[in-house]
């Protein structure tokens, strides 16, 4: 029967030394990682405040979706979202907020769409004797969101609305159900891009 070599065999002087050095260049080498941030860099250009998370966007689709009329435009390859208790009118003036997906950039949007009124936009928020005009152009993604945040303060504090035509001004958002469908579309609009 052959004899075991000892340990003192196996571990000769010169693999000793070469375990050292890859043991020292491995440790060290975990250490000058370890000093990187996990997070890569967004070097894309492109603005995250409109990306959605997957996550997000199926709690949306399957469960708050029902409440909202669904309109898919094939066009800009977006779905859009209005509330199904927003007003619908023939013959006064509505701004509707109108959620978009758009499914290719995993990113939504919120807009404002008028109807039986014309861009630029005027709308006149009143709380007590507390009065501002609200002068809104028709814009960008970010210029929209910028809008709809001015107004989703005065929406918090349950502020009257109204819009300017030509000379007049006539109320928007007037009902409590209204107040409701756009309170709860700014929050889904949150909930989306925030979650």
């Amino acid at each position: 029967m052959p004899q075991r070599q000892s340990n003192s065999d196996v571990f000769s002087p010169e693999l000793i030394r070469i375990l050292k050095i890859f043991g020292v260049i491995s440790v060290g080498f975990v250490l000058v990682l370890s000093f990187f941030n996990t997070k890569r860099a967004n070097n894309s250009g492109g603005d995250s405040s409109f990306r959605m998370s997957s996550s997000s966007r199926l709690y949306f689709l399957n469960v708050r979706a029902i409440n909202y009329d669904r309109e898919t435009r094939a066009d800009a390859a977006m779905l859009l979202f209005r509330h199904g208790k927003r007003e619908i009118s023939d013959s006064g003036p509505l701004l509707d907020l109108v959620i978009l997906l758009n499914s290719i950039k995993d990113e939504a949007y919120i807009y404002l769409e008028p109807t039986r009124v014309d861009w630029p936009l005027e709308i006149r928020a009143t709380i007590n004797k507390e009065q501002q005009v609200l002068h809104l152009e028709n814009g960008n993604n970010s210029e929209l969101l910028a809008y709809v945040m001015r107004l989703q303060s005065w929406i918090g504090k349950d502020a009257d609305f109204e819009i300017k035509i030509d000379s007049g001004w006539f109320p928007i958002w007037s009902k409590p159900g209204e107040k409701d469908a756009i309170k709860t579309t700014i929050e889904d609009y949150f909930r989306l891009v925030n979650g």
